[in-house]
């Protein structure tokens, strides 16, 4: 593939925050700890050196992976290697969406991988191990039961409960039937019928069936897959989740952070609750809230704790305490020796809110760093939009404003009545000189005319922009054609369609070749064709 790069500005697709973030403002320093530059992870590095409890983060991994790691020497070795004290993980995280879910899901590991790679390349006495952690206890499952597979929804359409990675897939044979299908018939797309079929139609819950699917594709690569919901890692973390619970801690904190961030005129992207846990089941994952009474009741389900009862529980259970979007990335920090945490931009300006937070509890924080976001399209796609003289950058303009732009660019008329308007201005000085030696109260209806008269001029430049059209019809409906093409529902491409019709085009070509483009550190949008 061929690659080209345009700044994230460019494509009027990303949140003022995380541009303001990149580009290193003052305001937001902050609000985070080290950027993501090599001069920040020899910093982050001395920060994670202390880190403890790599035999209980290697133990947990271990069990995860029975029956994997005979056949995957690179993950095997990867996670041996988090014994040692010069080893580092990267991670990403995100929900378990079925078949992947969008296209930035793969992107995100993509990035993880290639910064672990470069890490090693600028730190050779280092070890870096890249990290999808899996976020098995979520249970928004509306938000992850669907994907698009050429632009038709698939959808496994059950009832969600509680932390969707303990969800039994045996109900999915007929949306992985309906999956492989669109998949057609070649090479690539038995290849990948296989994998799909051996995650999702073995009796695994989602946690597992996800793990065997991202290890599939990944695994030449080293990514470890993390499923931190176990006794053993959130024992690590239970003091922390009494001390959150108990004292509110992180409200107050978090709360204080997001009031600055507006200040500055930065939108918060969460909020965070006096209590930050659900109470996680097998059969529910329900909100802690502390009632008036002084207990602690988990709601809808008729349970209630007193302070005693729940520091008790959370010693002897801490795998029941599942923390929210505001507690997991401390959770991670603090079983993870991890230097940096690789999200999409919300994820990013969210992340901003939760310095202060680790601050107080004393775990460091990891450096921030932008996935890599890309578009993917063919020569065929590049050879219109050159022929049209238009460039990837302008591609990413609202429709209409490329046409338009197309068309001024194209005709053979002078589509702008600008030298006019000067003629009629200098008109309208004399005019307004005359009517003021007769009356000068006579001036705002001099200045009314003329307003009057340049909305005119302006209404007819449209119209003859528009008549003008029509000569380029052809060219017109290619641009239109393009924008359907490349911003599938008027979205970027990785927001909305699955990695599986690139897979099915270019097999594991694919992963190599945006493993080969992707920059992490340069935070620049990459376009592959």
């Amino acid at each position: 593939m061929k690659a080209t790069y345009i700044d994230y500005k460019d494509t009027n697709s990303f949140s003022k925050t995380l541009l303001a973030y990149l580009s290193g403002n003052k305001d937001l320093k902050p609000f985070y700890g080290q950027m993501p530059t090599w001069e920040g992870f020899v910093q982050q590095i001395q920060q994670k050196s202390t880190f403890k409890n790599r035999d209980i983060l290697v133990a947990t991994l271990q069990e995860q992976y029975a029956g994997l790691l005979s056949s995957a020497p690179t993950v095997a070795q990867n996670i041996e290697s988090l014994l040692e004290d010069n080893t580092y993980t990267v991670t990403t995280g995100h929900q378990l969406n079925i078949f992947t879910g969008p296209l930035y899901f793969i992107f995100k590991i993509v990035t993880t991988i290639r910064l672990a790679q470069d890490l090693k390349e600028k730190f050779p006495d280092k070890n870096f191990v890249p990290v999808y952690w899996m976020a098995t206890e979520d249970h928004d499952f509306e938000e992850i039961n669907n994907t698009r597979v050429y632009g038709k929804k698939v959808a496994w359409d059950v009832p969600g409960v509680t932390g969707t990675g303990r969800m039994d897939t045996s109900s999915m044979e007929q949306v992985v039937r309906q999956y492989c299908g669109m998949l057609g018939l070649s090479d690539n797309s038995a290849k990948l019928t296989t994998i799909v079929e051996k995650a999702y139609m073995n009796g695994q819950n989602l946690a597992d069936a996800t793990r065997t699917l991202v290890h599939a594709l990944f695994a030449s690569y080293g990514l470890v897959i993390l499923d931190a919901d176990r006794h053993a890692l959130k024992k690590l973390f239970a003091n922390i989740i009494a001390d959150d619970i108990l004292h509110e801690r992180s409200f107050h904190t978090i709360s204080q952070t997001s009031v600055q961030l507006e200040e500055l005129g930065f939108k918060p992207q969460v909020h965070a609750r006096e209590c930050n846990f659900f109470y996680l089941t097998d059969e529910y994952r329900e909100r802690i809230v502390r009632q008036e009474d002084s207990r602690y009741e988990v709601l809808h389900r008729d349970l209630y704790f007193t302070e005693d009862e729940l520091r008790q529980e959370i010693q002897s259970h801490p795998e029941r305490f599942s923390p929210n979007v505001v507690m997991r990335p401390l959770y991670q920090e603090v079983i993870l020796p991890n230097l940096a945490y690789i999200g999409g931009g919300a994820e990013i300006v969210y992340w901003l809110q939760l310095k202060a937070n680790f601050d107080q509890f004393g775990v460091p924080f990891p450096i921030l760093v932008p996935r890599n976001s890309a578009m993917i399209t063919d020569d065929n796609i590049a050879g219109k939009i050159f022929r049209l003289d238009l460039t990837f950058k302008s591609v990413f303009k609202a429709e209409v404003a490329l046409q338009n732009d197309y068309v001024r660019r194209q005709t053979k008329h002078r589509l702008n009545l600008r030298d006019e308007w000067m003629e009629f201005s200098a008109i309208f000085g004399k005019i307004k000189l005359r009517t003021h030696k007769i009356d000068p109260s006579l001036g705002p209806s001099t200045e009314a005319v003329k307003a009057r008269l340049k909305k005119a001029i302006h209404n007819l430049e449209k119209k003859m922009l528009k008549a003008d059209k029509r000569n380029h019809d052809e060219a017109l409906i290619q641009i239109s054609r393009i924008k359907e093409k490349l911003f599938p529902g008027g979205g970027l491409q990785e927001r909305s369609e699955n990695f599986a019709t690139l897979y099915v085009k270019y097999g594991d070509e694919l992963i190599k070749e945006l493993i080969r483009h992707f920059n992490p550190l340069d935070f620049k949008f990459t376009i592959l064709y």
